[in-house]
């Protein structure tokens, strides 16, 4: 599992490129923990991977411990029982707004905690303005999983970008995941995270949220940073 440098000072392009292949990386890996539920062998491939230790962001450090914990003992039986928890955890029993981590922007910024409100057209713009559709899952666009999603193709189109000497389309890029980061996922990942950490009840889910939320506060730090002191745009950008 990826662990997010966060010095740019030093940094040439190949390790720059770098940064933005982990960064897809880890949002890809993310993404696929929320969209469906575990299988097998994908639980063998997390059994397998080495966490860092010790990264400076407290509920990262927490989220690996969680994961760790859960992945040393888990079996092929760990299947059945983090099937049943990503159904407790983020679908409930659907009687309202408030019986589980609802994982839809939608549900955590509308008034009455409704899905398909104001979030989820803001979001399908921010795709549509990158030419992306959401494919064949049959979801709404404000997902977490699409949202986390989205950040990994923009990572590694910025990634290409870098690689073509597109210094302008460098920045543009960065610009849309840093508005996109700080206006949507990381508007209300924060509530998610405690409503999983109230609903779940093995650690694997309560790991991944705990980890998904001290990610992206990184990120939109990092993102801050790539930013500083950058050239404004010769052309307002539309990233919304």
């Amino acid at each position: 599992m990826p662990k997010q440098e966060t010095d740019q000072s030093t940094l040439n392009e190949t390790e720059i490129m770098g940064l933005f292949d982990s960064r897809a990386s880890m949002y890809g890996l993310l993404a696929g923990l929320y969209r469906e539920e575990l299988e097998f062998d994908r639980l063998q491939e997390l059994k397998r991977m080495r966490f860092p230790v010790g990264t400076g962001n407290e509920s990262i450090d927490q989220g690996f411990r969680d994961l760790h914990e859960y992945l040393k003992t888990a079996w092929e039986g760990s299947v059945t029982e983090l099937k049943v928890d990503f159904s407790r955890t983020f679908i409930g029993s659907g009687v309202s707004g408030y019986s589980a981590a609802y994982p839809y922007e939608s549900v955590y910024t509308s008034e009455r905690r409704l899905l398909a409100r104001e979030a989820r057209g803001e979001v399908l713009q921010y795709y549509r303005n990158n030419n992306l559709k959401k494919g064949r899952w049959n979801d709404l666009e404000d997902h977490i999983a699409l949202e986390l999603e989205f950040m990994q193709i923009m990572s590694a189109r910025t990634r290409d970008a870098i690689e073509n000497g597109d210094e302008d389309g460098t920045l543009n890029l960065i610009r849309c995941q840093y508005d996109f980061i700080r206006s949507h996922v990381n508007n209300w990942l924060p509530m998610m995270t405690g409503d999983v950490l109230k609903f779940s009840e093995t650690k694997f889910y309560r790991g991944v949220a705990m980890i998904t939320l001290g990610y992206c506060e990184d990120d939109e730090a990092l993102l801050a940073e790539l930013l500083d002191g950058a050239p404004e745009p010769a052309v307002e950008v539309s990233v919304a």
